[in-house]
């Protein structure tokens, strides 16, 4: 039914005064919850159902970012609707279930419990959902960045997706499982090299690595996205007339990296890489209309890239009520 200002009068017509106003004492105290609801939520590409599982979130250290200014930041963060917070800049993980139909498909795993205890819920996530991991037939990753590739494992360090096949891309394989590259990356990044590989060395048996561009089948293609880390990759979902791209962590802190895509996080290996890239992508989302996601856009993060002057922002689309 179409609400009108008629419905509206004649309902309330019917109704006594005291339903309207509310009863005039409190029948009971409730406890606040003190905790969300699980986060998951769900779109269309086409003929393709996609659902956003939040993974949870980490508060990224102002330290971290190549360039902090308090009043630029807190320009930056009024101007898109966000507020800063005294333990730094808060960003979601998010993970993406691809159900084209005949498959489904895992887009990245969460960290699980090796990234801090705000993160670990998409497992819970897949499970409110609907899906068991077992369902899962393709899991692909952005990257093997920890919170990307934590929830591979289950509690006992086994495959938790016993029957998918991992896709990866070869340059990112092989960069963290060089061991000359992470003797040089020093003490501090041995562990995210180490948690690279265990996470998915129990997948070594139905493992499908790429180069470049690469139809996967299921609608899903392959976009290299250097610069976060050397084989960042990002995925096109085509389906019919409509495409959603999957970005990984081309930006990590929506209400400032779209105002200043200058502005890098130590987690990028290649921060000129990283700009130029971005650079490519804001223009082309943008240009083109094109619908995108990614791993730390604000949960569900899906929505589209508009220019703001010299600069861009970033309008999440409209909550989806029916499918």
């Amino acid at each position: 039914m179409t609400l009108s200002r008629r419905h509206f009068l004649t309902a309330g017509a019917s109704l006594p005064l005291a339903g309207l106003l509310g009863a005039s004492t409190a029948r009971a105290k409730a406890p606040l919850a003190g905790v969300q609801t699980a986060g998951i939520h769900r779109t269309l590409v086409g003929q393709a159902e996609v659902t956003a599982l939040l993974d949870g979130y980490v508060d990224v250290a102002t330290q971290l970012l190549s360039r902090f200014d308090s009043d630029e930041v807190d320009a930056a963060f009024s101007s898109n609707g966000y507020k800063t917070l005294d333990k730094g800049l808060r960003i979601p993980v998010n993970g993406y279930l691809i159900n084209t139909g005949d498959r489904l498909v895992l887009l990245d795993t969460g960290a699980a419990s090796l990234f801090g205890p705000t993160l670990g819920s998409l497992a819970a996530n897949l499970k409110a959902a609907g899906v068991a991991p077992a369902d899962i037939d393709l899991v692909v990753l952005t990257h093997l960045h920890v919170d990307h590739v934590g929830g591979l494992l289950d509690g006992s360090g086994q495959a938790m997706f016993p029957n998918a096949e991992l896709v990866v891309a070869q340059t990112e394989w092989d960069f963290w499982h060089d061991d000359a590259m992470m003797a040089a990356a020093g003490e501090g990044a041995a562990a995210f090299f180490q948690a690279a590989r265990n996470t998915t060395a129990p997948y070594a048996n139905r493992l499908k690595l790429f180069d470049g561009e690469v139809d996967l089948g299921a609608g899903l293609s392959t976009m290299p996205l250097p610069g976060h880390t050397p084989g960042h990759t990002g995925y096109l979902l085509s389906s019919g007339d409509d495409a959603l791209l999957f970005w990984g962590d081309v930006i990590h802190l929506t209400g400032l990296q779209f105002t200043h895509p200058e502005i890098t996080i130590a987690f990028d290996t290649d921060p000129a890489m990283v700009k130029q890239t971005r650079a490519r992508m804001l223009d082309m989302a943008a240009a083109d209309g094109l619908s995108v996601t990614g791993a730390h856009l604000d949960f569900p993060g899906f929505g589209q890239v508009m220019r703001a002057g010299d600069a861009y922002r970033f309008q999440q689309a409209p909550w989806r009520f029916t499918l």
